[in-house]
């Protein structure tokens, strides 16, 4: 009896894959470092069984002028170790109406596109609901530098990002030290601090603003720089997500009332350029695999996540609803090793 379920389960599951014979991948929105590992691992995953895949150009741009083209292994050799996105990436207006979602989906039965896995942010996968409530399998893959995904403990791109930029601050700090300076960094994370508190913690910054913590009290800013001063500390470092605003500005204002000379730098998108960390490149393969296992096993309208040290996958629904912030023991820790 036992062998007869066994045998009823893998016939079922070839069915399912018969199912699905042309897959679709595209990357949405901002490039993560890490992208081009999730497209590698769709295209080989996906041709190891039996299935075609096809690339799209430009996100749902591309999609919605047709910019198709059939991949094989080959098409996706000597990429894992590049940062940015082969299939390059755009955002998408057209694709919030419903005329759009309709053209996108009927372009995709048009080219057989049975699933398409989709690597990028909420908006992408937002994007990907639409289409598997118009009956294309669709999952999503977490692509952004921000980690500002609620379902997931990690995304593409994010550790490649926080390492540049830290290693952008070691530098900064040795000059900033030799010229007795404040440095004001802006790094990126326009409502979400995670950059900017990975970079505070271990680079010793003085100071971290985030946009999830901030309350726009300057002067106590600039009373702690003088602080430091006072106490003997020869330079100064203030970490920005920038969605705080303004980092030119505060540093004009800081230098005004400390009487330290202060410069900002805005270290903006070379943070989504370079080769992907290790971790980045295998997370995101193994995500991109995944992300077509689902597809095979016929489910749609799901999001591939990391959580508590295993793959997970939640309906696109569930993980929009998902809310996130920042650790707040993280956050008390970075304020203690601060002073």
């Amino acid at each position: 009896m036992a062998e007869n379920k066994t045998v009823d389960k893998e016939k079922y599951l070839d069915e399912i894959e018969d199912s699905i014979r042309t897959i679709g991948v595209l990357t949405s929105g901002g490039d993560a470092p890490g992208m081009n590992a999730a497209i590698r691992a769709v295209v080989r995953r996906a041709l190891a069984k039996g299935l075609k895949v096809r690339g799209i150009r430009r996100g749902y741009h591309g999609l919605l002028k047709e910019e198709i083209i059939d991949m094989s292994a080959r098409d996706v050799s000597d990429i894992i170790e590049r940062g940015g996105t082969v299939l390059q990436t755009a955002r998408c207006k057209t694709m919030r109406t419903e005329e759009g979602q309709q053209k996108a989906a009927a372009i995709c039965k048009k080219y057989g596109i049975d699933g398409l896995v989709v690597i990028g942010g909420d908006g992408s996968f937002a994007g990907a609901q639409k289409l598997a409530n118009l009956g294309i399998n669709t999952i999503g893959v977490p692509g952004t530098i921000d980690l500002d995904i609620a379902c997931t403990e990690y995304t593409i791109g994010f550790d490649t990002a926080v390492n540049t930029a830290m290693e952008a601050i070691d530098r900064l700090r040795e000059t900033s030290n030799s010229h007795e300076r404040c440095s004001v960094v802006e790094v990126m994370g326009r409502s979400a601090g995670y950059i900017a508190l990975w970079c505070g913690i271990a680079n010793g910054a003085e100071d971290i603003l985030l946009p999830e913590r901030y309350d726009g009290n300057e002067a106590k800013l600039i009373e702690h720089i003088k602080d430091t001063k006072k106490k003997g500390k020869k330079h100064h470092i203030v970490i920005n997500a920038e969605g705080i605003g303004d980092s030119q500005a505060m540093a004009k204002r800081i230098e005004a009332e400390t009487g330290m000379e202060t410069r900002a730098t805005i270290l903006g998108h070379m943070q989504r350029g370079g080769s992907p960390t290790c971790k980045d490149r295998v997370y995101a393969s193994i995500m991109g695999a995944y992300a077509v296992d689902l597809l095979c096993q016929g489910k749609s309208d799901r999001v591939v996540a990391y959580s508590h040290g295993e793959y997970v996958d939640y309906e696109i629904d569930e993980a929009l609803a998902m809310k996130k912030d920042i650790d707040e023991y993280q956050y008390d820790i970075s304020k203690h090793l601060a002073r």
